[in-house]
């Protein structure tokens, strides 16, 4: 029996392929988990913390990046309504918001380099907030990438599982990094 093409697209199966980006979040919160965890054996070993006030880009950060979630979830509702032409500006103002966010990063990291607090120094507390957020701007980086896979999604003619399966993998993904960053932010304002 051969299979035709058309018949190949209409067996798109997503599962498989969200199994595998679920596997991701879930090695991401354990990764995460750890460094949090290696900080609070840390500081509870030098009995000290950071000792920053965090930059005020954390906070706007924080501010844009939930602002993106909500962004992307309109757009998701746009696409189920079949309206394309906001889902297209909400993914748009989710990019926007991505870079945004990645900006107010550099901003605050910018910062705490001129308040003496550097990557490679005698604090290794200080060295793990450049790391975390580090990393967690290589995972953003990734959102943006999904995001834009969507997007591209959006203007092409493909079948609606595959366009349906595009949004939900940038959400998924999306949403943990938002959820991921609170976390993170929170976790650096209680533990100075």
């Amino acid at each position: 029996m051969v299979l035709t093409m058309e018949k190949i697209q209409d067996t798109f199966d997503p599962k498989p392929r969200k199994f595998i980006v679920w596997l991701f979040v879930v090695s991401s919160t354990i990764m995460f988990g750890g460094f949090t965890s290696y900080y609070l054996v840390f500081a509870a070993s030098k009995g000290k913390g950071h000792g920053l006030v965090l930059p005020d880009a954390f906070i706007y950060s924080s501010l844009v990046i939930i602002a993106s979630s909500i962004t992307l979830v309109l757009a998701s509702k746009a696409m189920r309504k079949l309206n394309f032409s906001l889902q297209r500006n909400m993914l748009w103002l989710t990019v926007i918001l991505a870079v945004a966010f990645g900006v107010m990063q550099f901003s605050a990291w910018s910062s705490m380099v001129k308040t003496g607090a550097t990557l490679v120094g005698n604090n290794a507390a200080i060295s793990f907030i450049y790391v975390v957020s580090g990393l967690h701007l290589l995972h953003i980086i990734g959102g943006v990438g999904l995001i834009i896979n969507a997007l591209a999604g959006s203007y092409k003619n493909i079948s609606p599982a595959k366009s349906n399966y595009r949004m939900e993998i940038a959400s998924i993904f999306w949403h943990f990094i938002d959820i991921l960053w609170i976390y993170l932010y929170v976790f650096l304002l209680l533990n100075r």
